[in-house]
């Protein structure tokens, strides 16, 4: 005889996903992206490279207030690092290649065949978007073939090498560009020119095939392979990740392919789900790791006992929410904010003290007094201002000051009392 009321269901479970510490997070990132390696090793071509192929790439950026982002954020990794190592891996060696991930970066040449998915992405969209159109002028075919034209005859050449056609009374500012430089960057884009060299940091092009010619020559690879490239070493170089931060990190899929690549990887195994802490106090979030995260952060050495200051575009805080995450540490580069609403300055950086970032730094090179003036100083909430932490600063500054060339430093403001601790 059957039960007069029908017997309760058991409720459906989810297995309990492996908790991952915000501290454990931190470290994977931070040994991924060079952080815990000894940085008083030699800075040989070889051990830059590879450094540089941990990290995934180096951001190239322009500003140069007290030293460019792409030499900060090496020097950060080795105290001996001078520019002269990077600049002959680009363009003695041809070891890495210039062209764009989230901006312009320095990117190992191996990965070159992955690009050609993006040229013919930029090759799609570029001339239909009004910015570029706006610049390129009314013929742009008329400017790429004659951009082209001239440096198949002519060989490398610079923006500068080629005449303004433009009415007198057009803008000229930093992007207000003559039709052939957005050609010049159309055709670097779309992977017919390469970086073959930069003179006072302004690129020298040339044709890829002379420039690349093996990498230029090589296959691309199928949308699968590319799509598993992508999703696998964003991975490798973040630790842990949401499909998010997966498909932000090379700029190179869709949040959609990144999730698709995410459910495939872990039915087959190679990667779990985990739910990460926060160090900031905010909701633990779902996100994937290599299924041996444990060993992997346990394996990782201690982080060097030593201050060290960060570009504002390493790595480890080029997304922001991240790093509030990780490190409890709320950073914004504020050189584009009007200077009215800054909180801190216009190119302020981080201070890492071993695992922690500690505070922040304004600083300005006076180059033609030989001066690197430290306009501001902030520590983090709860962080002390000891004696031991501002020897260990003043070591960090003695470094940044030896990379640029500078006598002397000076901080011109004492830090403001901590809000706590």
């Amino acid at each position: 005889m059957g039960a007069r009321y029908p017997l309760p269901v058991p409720p459906k479970t989810t297995p309990s996903l492996d908790t991952v510490p915000a501290a454990s997070a931190r470290r994977l990132l931070l040994g991924a992206q060079g952080l815990l390696d000894d940085p008083r090793r030699k800075v040989t071509p070889d051990a830059l490279y590879d450094v540089i192929e941990r990290m995934g790439f180096v951001q190239i950026d322009s500003i140069n207030v007290v030293e460019r982002a792409h030499h900060l954020t090496l020097a950060s990794r080795f105290q001996s690092y001078c520019p002269q190592v990077l600049e002959r891996l680009l363009e003695r060696d041809r070891r890495l290649f210039e062209h764009w991930t989230h901006d312009a970066s320095a990117i190992p040449i191996r990965w070159y065949p992955y690009w050609k998915h993006r040229f013919e992405r930029y090759r799609r969209r570029v001339l239909e978007h009004p910015w570029w159109m706006e610049r390129i002028g009314p013929d742009p075919e008329r400017s790429i073939a004659h951009v082209r034209e001239r440096i198949a005859a002519e060989g490398p050449l610079m923006t500068r090498d080629f005449e303004d056609e433009r009415p007198a009374g057009a803008e000229t500012a930093w992007w207000g560009w003559k039709p052939q430089k957005a050609a010049l960057e159309y055709l670097w884009r779309t992977g017919e020119l390469a970086i073959a060299g930069r003179v006072n940091f302004h690129k020298v092009y040339d044709l890829a095939e002379r420039v690349l010619p093996a990498a230029h020559a090589a296959p691309a690879p199928s949308d699968a392979e590319h799509l598993d490239w992508a999703c696998r070493t964003a991975l490798e170089r973040l630790g842990i990740a949401t499909p998010d931060e997966l498909a932000g990190f090379w700029r190179a899929v869709t949040l959609q392919e990144a999730r698709a690549w995410c459910a495939a990887a872990a039915a087959a195994g190679e990667i779990v789900p985990v739910l990460v802490e926060s160090a900031d106090g905010s909701r633990a979030r779902t996100s994937w790791a290599l299924p041996d995260w444990r060993e992997r952060a346990a394996a990782l050495p201690a982080a060097p006992p030593r201050v060290r200051l960060l570009s504002p575009f390493d790595p480890i805080l080029r997304d922001r929410k991240r790093a509030l995450r990780l490190f409890d540490f709320d950073f914004r580069f504020e050189a584009f904010v009007p200077n009215e609403l800054r909180q801190h300055g216009y190119y302020v950086l981080p201070i890492l003290e071993g695992e922690r970032l500690i505070g922040r730094l304004d600083p300005k090179l006076h180059r033609d007094r030989g001066l690197l003036e430290v306009k501001n100083l902030w520590w983090e909430p709860g962080v002390r201002d000891s004696q031991g932490r501002r020897n260990s600063l003043a070591s960090a500054l003695d470094r940044l000051t030896r990379l640029v060339g500078a006598e002397e430093w000076e901080i011109s403001s004492p830090p403001p009392a901590p809000a706590r601790g």
